[in-house]
């Protein structure tokens, strides 16, 4: 079917309403095209994309048909034990969480779904406490206010894994049209209210492990999404004093109080450090709109400073083992995920599990081993961890309330979060990464990104002042030295003795990702070289 005829099949649906029709009639050629030339593609964790109409689109249509999917998929394998649904701040976000409980409803399945919005962790936490055979989260993470999406999730409390994801489209295939999907609102919906929070919020108290008098200063954002109602109470709770940036803790679906969604856009920090320059605090926390990713920026010298990722987790995962004995157990990092975090289980004689990237991948390795070895620590570049798996997804509540004690605990010592870095790269050497996104769009952004791979693929990568030393191609899988099996995914590596540069497309965005990663004795040195191995990745990109 050409997207033209795709166009006139919605455009002459009788269930359509008047203003959709309307707003399709309205489309200029140029949309037409992009929001009918394929279905949004169900990947390994579920849709995000674009709001608007078509199958291109997330909209109540297509939810509705994903949905029914998901449906077909838990009734041939007779996983009937319900599904756990939530759902963040976006525009229709709401709406499609009720209209995904109508359509399961009419399918003979009961569902949980919060009745305000709620963080991604607290859905995957829903799944566990109910024991619910699959979860769903409306939500399109970090990504601007354009966006939604589903991410789908199995009776584990993770993400679907590879395998489920194929059977759920192979079902979702079978449903031909998105429209007259049958959905009905009836009892076997059950409305979920603020009585799992303090359930959860005790699971993740349970981390302290230095109980100091709360001499720090916090401000925190939850960027107008679902960390409002949690990690403010959750921080008093504990004695910090607590500065909320009240405008950005309006539940607002247009973001309007913020110029970015994103912890790992400085711009989303903005109105974060006014406030706290203007009540002299310690640290600003911004979750995102899911709060399954935590951006922290600390106070040094009178400014403040932003931590990557990378950085956070580094901080988090060494005041852990240096400040605790723990059983030998898993640390799990991901491929594009800096080695310092290796280097520090390493010292602590943990065991290291490495993954692709998605959290749903470190989320299945921590139910493999659950009653076998001890899960220690989950992160991913992205400002994504997870300390304690009783949550099988990334959870900033977990985040903000373990770093708020690292700073807590270094405040009674003088020191600072960054004062703390320091200390962990002169023993381990200074660590910096970087991540070029470069953003394309559309059908021809599409075709661009494959025609970078298929040039570094077929090519190799040939720098000077990097000597790949090992380069490794996803694309056919993978088992990597820590004998765990990756499936195939679109991903080139080129390791040195220092580091590495990593080729990725986004599998929520249209962009291709590369990242780069290296070790040297100043921060100097390792920032200088990177900043040059970007300028010369760039300039091969450019002349394709």
């Amino acid at each position: 079917m050409t997207y033209k005829t795709a166009y006139e099949t919605w455009l002459n649906e009788p269930s359509l309403t008047q203003k959709e029709v309307d707003t399709l009639r309205q489309m200029s050629e140029k949309e037409i095209e992009d929001s009918f030339y394929q279905e949004l593609s169900f990947g390994t964790g579920g849709i995000r994309g674009l709001m608007g109409l078509g199958p291109n689109r997330i909209n109540i249509y297509t939810i509705r048909k994903v949905t029914l999917g998901l449906a077909k998929y838990l009734l041939t394998h007779q996983k009937l034990n319900g599904v756990a649904i939530a759902y963040d701040n976006r525009f229709g976000s709401k709406e499609f969480a009720h209209e995904a409980a109508k359509v399961l409803a009419s399918n003979g399945i009961k569902s949980y779904i919060y009745k305000e919005l709620r963080p991604t962790p607290m859905l995957s936490f829903l799944v566990r406490h109910f024991k619910t055979s699959a979860g769903i989260m409306l939500t399109a993470s970090h990504n601007p206010k354009e966006y939604n999406g589903f991410k789908a999730y199995n009776e584990t409390g993770a993400q679907l894994n590879t395998i489920e994801s194929e059977m759920v489209v192979k079902k979702i295939n079978t449903v031909f049209s998105p429209f007259n999907i049958s959905a009905v609102d009836n009892e076997l919906i059950h409305w979920v209210g603020d009585e799992i929070d303090e359930i959860y919020l005790n699971e993740v108290k349970k981390l302290s492990i230095h109980k100091d008098q709360k001499d720090l200063k916090l401000v925190y954002s939850p960027l107008h999404g679902t960390g409002g109602p949690v990690i403010p109470k959750l921080l008093r709770s504990e004695g910090y004093e607590v500065i909320e940036v009240s405008e950005q803790m309006v539940v607002d679906p247009a973001f309007s109080a913020t110029k970015s969604s994103n912890p790992e856009e400085a711009l989303s920090y903005e109105k974060g450090i006014e406030v706290a320059l203007e009540h002299d605090a310690d640290l600003v926390f911004v979750t995102d709109p899911d709060a399954d990713r935590l951006g922290v920026g600390v106070k040094s010298h009178g400014k403040f400073k932003l931590l990557t990722g990378n950085q956070t987790a580094s901080i988090i995962i060494y005041y852990l083992l240096s400040e605790k004995k723990w059983p030998k157990g898993f640390v799990y990092t991901t491929v594009v995920t800096t080695n310092l975090i290796k280097e520090i289980a390493k010292a602590y004689d943990q065991n290291i599990g490495e993954t692709l990237t998605g959290f749903k991948f470190i989320g299945e390795q921590a139910h493999k081993i659950e009653g076998k070895e001890a899960y220690i620590f989950g992160c991913e570049e992205s400002y994504g961890s997870l300390i304690k798996d009783f949550v099988r997804d990334k959870d900033a509540v977990q985040a903000v309330y373990m770093l708020a004690e690292i700073g807590n605990t270094l405040k009674h010592q003088g020191m600072t979060l960054i004062d703390y870095l320091e200390v962990i790269y002169k023993r381990f050497g200074y660590y910096v990464e970087s991540t070029m996104n470069i953003s394309l769009k559309g059908i021809e952004g599409a075709k661009k990104i494959q025609t970078i791979m298929s040039y570094f693929r077929k090519n190799g990568l040939h720098i000077e002042g990097f000597k790949v030393n090992n380069s490794i191609d996803y694309i056919h899988g993978h088992k990597n030295p820590h004998d765990i099996t990756l499936p195939p995914s679109d991903v080139l590596k080129y390791e040195h003795n220092d580091g590495f540069i990593v080729f990725r497309p986004s599998g929520t965005e249209p962009k291709l990702k590369v990242y780069f990663s290296t070790k040297k004795d100043s921060l100097e040195k390792a920032n200088s070289y990177v900043d040059a191995l970007k300028n010369k990745v760039s300039q091969i990109i450019d002349t394709l």
